[in-house]
């Protein structure tokens, strides 16, 4: 794995376009869980996909669920979301990330698969709200939760990305 600036992913995303189908994973790293969300396949739309379970001893099993939906969703990169303190800063949960996609690439099992980091604050608490009228077994809402709070990130980084293309393509 190699980490890629925001645009650039999306900009290697458009060029392989032109060879092949690429699509983009959103990640939700928790400390328990990691929800994932999977773009369509002209990258406009994210999806809320599954959660993988987090424990240090499961990493290479994890690097190989990941390298699985690599090959199922013909993923060209991941969208990692990394939260900043409301000074724009990382904060201690942005070095656990850090350290989680660290470990994750030393795996080996995901060569070629660019990442790059999008900013994630309040997506989970955002979707918390919205399930809070519901009644939801607490393992059923958290699950729920880290998928859609994966799908806010990507979503995010889709939107900004496509903007910022149309931006760039009209001058």
């Amino acid at each position: 794995m190699r980490y890629v600036k925001p645009l650039s992913l999306f900009q290697d995303v458009l060029m392989a376009h032109t060879k092949k189908k690429g699509r983009l994973l959103g990640l939700d790293v928790g400390d328990k869980y990691v929800g994932l969300a999977v773009s369509d396949s002209s990258n406009k739309i994210a999806s809320p996909l599954s959660v993988l379970l987090r424990k240090k001893t499961n990493i290479d099993l994890m690097a190989t669920d990941l390298q699985s939906l690599v090959s199922e969703f013909s993923l060209l990169g991941f969208v990692v979301g990394c939260p900043l303190d409301r000074f724009r800063s990382t904060n201690p949960d942005a070095v656990q990330m850090k350290v989680f996609i660290d470990e994750l690439s030393k795996t080996g099992k995901l060569e070629g698969v660019c990442y790059t980091y999008w900013e994630e604050t309040f997506t989970s608490k955002n979707v918390e709200l919205l399930l809070q009228p519901l009644t939801l077994h607490p393992v059923a809402a958290k699950t729920i939760m880290d998928k859609f709070a994966a799908m806010g990130i990507l979503q995010g980084y889709l939107d900004y990305a496509n903007k910022k293309q149309r931006s760039e393509s009209s001058e």
